[in-house]
């Protein structure tokens, strides 16, 4: 009889990476769950509480399948909360999760699971590995709501013919379904939400981050740089913001539209000033060849898509709301994700 693929399941204690194990477990693979412990601080949301592992290891022994924790603290701190930091500090919005999956999820713990003779891992993602007309392909879930590929946008060709992810056909209510089917205490577990290693019971953005550099405050100028309003921490402020500004009451909304931190200062200006014609990008990347027509390009994990063609920068087909500095452009064809950059 032919021996059972292996396959390591990252299971996060949700409904999702559950749902996972469990129906992989069902096509007959061998299956092992494992929890990455990642964040040794306060926590309440997101993957990283101690909770959602005691959830991971009770639904590992209902499917009665092997469970590991893997402890990838220090990577963690380097990889992702480090530069999560330093870009607040330097005016940059990051995206967490994405440099978790880039550099966590998706390099150490494939490289872990080879090392460990398993022949694939997979996750929970909603988000489905296609193949193209270049290879494998990471393309958009089936149920739009709850789309993840943006979140995986970096995934190469050896880490896609790697990965299986069981959930990318399926709407979330089906999920829940099967959950409930397979008698999955997780059935009804709220989806996670914001940064998973800034708590929102004991703690704030605001006061991570205070906990870790000096927070500065900052002139807020108009477009003749005057001083018209002042805030706490340059470091919170990013580009469209609106409130917290210390300008209510001074007439018509005005927005965010450049932030200095070398000077500590924050511009605002009206609301049509958001709008731009390009985007300047760094770390602009190519799932196969370049593309070389229109793409559709997505700013933000569950933002709309708007149309724009590639060169250096990305040039709008229509004027579009400024990127702010340090997020993820991902190009989209129809559903297949074909390229990425990041604004500058």
């Amino acid at each position: 009889m032919k021996p059972k693929r292996k396959i390591l399941v990252a299971m996060s204690g949700g409904v999702d990476s559950s749902v996972a194990a469990g129906l992989l477990q069902k096509e007959g693979y061998e299956v092992t769950g494992v929890t990455l412990k990642l964040w040794g601080g306060p926590s309440d949301t997101g993957c990283c509480s101690v909770s959602d592992v005691t959830d991971a290891r009770r639904v590992a022994d209902n499917l009665e399948i092997e469970h590991h924790v893997f402890n990838f603290g220090d990577e963690f701190e380097d990889h992702v909360v480090g530069p999560y930091v330093r870009s607040h500090a330097e005016g940059l919005t990051p995206n967490p999760c994405i440099e978790c999956n880039r550099h966590l999820k998706f390099d150490k713990l494939m490289r872990r699971a080879n090392a460990l003779g398993f022949d694939l891992i997979a996750t929970g993602h909603h988000a489905r590995v296609v193949k193209s007309n270049e290879g494998l392909a990471v393309a958009r879930g089936a149920d739009s709501s709850k789309d993840q590929s943006y979140v995986l946008h970096m995934l190469d060709q050896q880490q896609l013919q790697q990965l299986k992810l069981p959930l990318g056909e399926m709407k979330k209510t089906e999920v829940r379904d099967i959950a409930a089917s397979m008698n999955l205490r997780v059935a009804g577990k709220p989806d996670s939400q914001d940064v998973c290693f800034i708590s929102n019971v004991k703690g704030s953005r605001k006061k991570f981050l205070e906990q870790r550099i000096d927070l500065r405050p900052a002139k807020v100028l108009d477009k003749q740089m005057r001083t018209v309003g002042q805030v706490d921490s340059i470091e919170m402020v990013t580009i469209g913001q609106r409130k917290g500004l210390g300008l209510s009451g001074q007439g018509d909304p005005k927005y965010a539209i450049e932030i200095n931190t070398e000077k500590a200062t924050v511009t605002v200006g009206e609301k049509s000033e958001l709008y731009c014609d390009t985007t300047n990008v760094k770390d602009l990347r190519w799932a196969g060849s370049p593309y070389p027509g229109k793409v559709e390009v997505q700013t933000s994990a569950h933002g709309r898509t708007a149309p724009a063609c590639i060169t250096s920068m990305v040039e709008w087909a229509e004027p579009h709301v400024k990127v702010a500095p340090g997020q993820s452009l991902v190009f989209y064809d129809g559903d297949l994700v074909v390229g990425s950059a990041i604004a500058l």
